[in-house]
């Protein structure tokens, strides 16, 4: 089982004591609302409790634990920059975790995210877009699980390290 507080390097998982110290890259992020789809606060009656809620347990059988984790993801605005996915540390393909909607492809990202001072480790939640029905993200917001935090608040800057194994950032190319 993968849990976020696993510090094997060979299984790729955030670390026990989340810091910038292992020269991970820190990208300034303003966290702004989402479609509130993970989290279950949209009302929509086909995900009662949110999509995170009712994925766990699928992410659980299949190796990932995500029992320390909020129900829903902080979306985090990059702007200007974009992101490419690399080599997650984890990536489940398939996924049928919902009775009538399509299966899914997830990517998971070994991140840290700094709120109020200290370092919270987590993952990048990355569904992929060609297996995602519905409520896509903007090229430049990434979807972020951690532990609960307190005092979080949209448009509150905080500050983001990924991995650049996994993922990597780059200017936005305008079309």
């Amino acid at each position: 089982m993968i849990r976020a507080g696993d510090v094997s390097e060979s299984t790729m998982n955030p670390p026990i004591h989340a810091s910038a110290s292992d020269g991970w890259p820190i990208i300034p992020v303003t966290l702004q609302r989402g479609h509130r789809v993970a989290s279950g606060l949209n009302g929509d009656p086909r995900f009662p409790g949110g999509t995170i809620a009712m994925q766990r347990p699928f992410f659980a059988e299949l190796g990932l634990d995500l029992g320390a984790f909020h129900p829903g993801t902080l979306n985090v605005s990059i702007a200007p920059l974009s992101y490419q996915i690399n080599q997650p540390s984890v990536t489940f393909r398939q996924v049928r975790w919902h009775p009538t909607e399509p299966a899914e492809d997830f990517s998971f990202c070994a991140c840290r995210i700094e709120h109020l001072g200290r370092w919270h480790a987590g993952w990048v939640y990355y569904p992929h877009p060609a297996t995602k029905p519905e409520h896509f993200q903007d090229a430049q917001v990434l979807e972020i699980l951690v532990p609960p935090l307190q005092g979080i608040e949209y448009g509150q800057r905080l500050h983001l390290c990924v991995n650049p194994a996994e993922l990597s950032f780059q200017p936005r190319h305008q079309s």
